[in-house]
């Protein structure tokens, strides 16, 4: 008999009983792990929104297994506390629908870009990082790269060379003591289009509030 890999990261198999209660962190696991194999080209928008809504409301664990069943272990595994950073990551994409890094994604050592007229945005207020470095080697045309920060995370952008492209930074408020957590260094060439650095932006609420996003 096949085993399954449940929300947590380990195996459902003859022992385990797939019938138990799934709790609101289980589904959240889950959901990470869809959207992070979403974001990687394993699922289509439509899978995904599918999956999450079955994710949403299920009430087992092995109804929740079987939404993960058929992705790598190593994507599985993600939002659990087996989580990995790969060493490196290459996404290539030319003339198709966006890059987007958002929720609880695995920051990679490495990340390489080779994008042409895509929208790219990598957003590092929920991610998950292991490493306190990431590199970004940057071959984009067109299009605006937008790295959405906060508190603990600098962006260097040093050795990255612009060719008709011009840049909006706005970094995240934070205390003087904040220590840094991520420093991410941009190399490389970006051509047209913008780079934009940006803290996230304020729900409705916390604007009324004023609160920080």
């Amino acid at each position: 008999m096949s085993e399954e890999i449940s929300p947590t990261g380990n195996h459902i198999g003859p022992g385990s009983s797939p019938e138990l209660r799934a709790s609101h962190a289980d589904r959240d696991r889950v959901v990470d792990v869809l959207r992070i194999a979403a974001g990687d080209g394993l699922l289509t928008a439509d899978e995904l929104d599918e999956r999450l809504e079955v994710a949403l409301s299920a009430r087992t664990l092995g109804e929740l297994a079987t939404l993960t069943t058929d992705l790598p272990p190593t994507v599985a595994t993600v939002g659990g506390t087996g989580a990995e950073a790969k060493d490196v990551v290459r996404i290539e994409q030319v003339f198709s629908g966006a890059v987007e890094r958002v929720g609880r994604w695995v920051v990679p050592r490495r990340l390489e870009l080779v994008v042409t007229f895509c929208e790219v945005t990598l957003d590092f207020t929920e991610a998950v990082i292991t490493h306190d470095t990431l590199r970004i080697d940057v071959a984009m045309t067109g299009k605006t790269l937008t790295l959405i920060t906060k508190p603990g995370v600098v962006i260097d952008m040093d050795g990255l060379q612009l060719v008709h492209s011009r840049v909006k930074y706005r970094q995240a408020r934070a205390n003087p003591d904040t220590p840094v957590v991520l420093r991410v260094e941009l190399v490389g060439q970006k051509a047209h289009g913008r780079v934009v650095v940006r803290p996230a932006r304020r729900t409705f609420g916390q604007w009324l509030l004023r609160k920080p996003a």
